[in-house]
């Protein structure tokens, strides 16, 4: 009997991991109704963790009310694992970039304080470990919003205290802070497989703001911001997270973990693929499926997609990637373009065009 494990992360704007893994085990099902399959949706700390951790372990989930990027009411969802009573937030619950319409999109102002929020509202039993997964964000605020939900006052030359999102930090003369009693005792990790620094030229507002809306003239009022945000930062708390390797994921929201909670960042994967057992049930496979909306040269610097094919090939297991787009052609990729070249039908098409895809195999 044929094994298959079946690994994908998030077809960004079109499927979450559990979907994606879902069409794919349909496709399969639909031609080798004989095959074992073991479905296992992947995530790198991004949208997607906390669906990824409730397939592998038991948890109990919680939910909060709190703020998206333009500050509306959404639902929040946490979880805590039963056996260890840690606690995991996927940050993008809040402040994802599925939150916000192309149309509405506001990369200036966007800001995290949702993020702040659904730490508070976990964090009202207490635990040991909070590990905060970070991908997927629609701001560029450094982790301010957040910060300022937590009890933090940031406030300019005039004492007056600053608006919302990245841009208002270019005027930010002064932090006050302190950090909140219910925080002690806790280890807080950061899951992220992002390893820019927070300013630069591989920096938050560079490399990532224009995938969130952002135009060039913006990406530059961003990055002169958040360069006043790490000074005054380091002035005020004595951290300095501006070339922290890492802290720049999520539009600095990883850096300002660090600087306000003390936070530790660490690979989303790792974290991931420890708490799924990833490798035992790789090893028992006899073919591996992963897959993304886009297989490009970023999958293979560290995301899942990329790490999944480096494991399958040390094992010497055959893997296949079924992806929306591929830079790179081989007899072992396939995509949705293949069956649907328009970008925009496809990504609408997604679900029946992957168990599609899947069944070709």
């Amino acid at each position: 009997m044929t094994r298959v494990l079946i690994a994908p992360q998030e077809f960004k704007d079109s499927l979450s991991s559990d979907e994606a893994a879902a069409a794919i085990a349909r496709g399969l099902r639909r031609a080798h109704p004989d095959w074992k399959l073991d479905s296992l949706p992947m995530s790198d700390g991004g949208p997607g963790l906390l669906d990824a951790l409730r397939r592998a372990v038991r948890a109990d989930t919680g939910a909060a009310i709190v703020r998206d990027p333009l500050a509306r009411r959404v639902l929040g969802r946490y979880i805590r694992l039963r056996e260890s009573g840690e606690v995991v937030i996927e940050a993008a619950q809040a402040n994802g970039l599925w939150h916000v319409a192309p149309a509405e999109r506001d990369p200036l102002y966007s800001d995290t304080r949702g993020v702040g929020e659904i730490i508070a509202a976990a964090l009202a039993e207490p635990t040991k470990r909070l590990i905060i997964g970070v991908g997927g964000s629609a701001t560029t605020d450094g982790g301010a919003g957040m910060a300022v939900a937590l009890g933090a006052r940031f406030t300019d030359m005039a004492g007056l205290p600053l608006g919302g999102g990245g841009a208002p930090l270019a005027d930010l003369a002064r932090i006050d802070w302190q950090r909140p009693a219910f925080l002690d005792g806790v280890e807080i990790l950061v899951a992220t497989d992002v390893t820019n620094p927070l300013l630069g030229p591989n920096g938050a507002a560079p490399i990532y703001a224009p995938q969130k809306g952002a135009t060039p003239e913006q990406v530059d009022i961003l990055e002169a911001a958040l360069h006043r945000y790490a000074s005054v930062l380091q002035r005020s708390l004595g951290v300095d997270i501006a070339n922290l390797p890492g802290a720049g994921a999520a539009g600095g929201l990883a850096g300002g973990l660090v600087a306000f909670l003390g936070a530790r960042i660490q690979s989303g994967f790792d974290l991931v693929a420890d708490a799924t057992h990833l490798h035992d049930r790789l090893a028992q496979a006899d073919l591996v499926i992963t897959g993304e909306g886009s297989f490009d040269s970023q999958s293979l610097q560290g995301k899942v997609t990329g790490r999944i094919l480096e494991l399958a090939r040390a094992a010497g297991k055959p893997v296949v990637i079924l992806a929306g787009r591929a830079e790179t052609r081989g007899p072992n990729i396939h995509t949705l373009a293949e069956l649907e070249p328009d970008t925009a039908t496809a990504m609408a098409n997604a679900t029946a065009l992957l168990t599609a895809l899947a069944a070709t195999l």
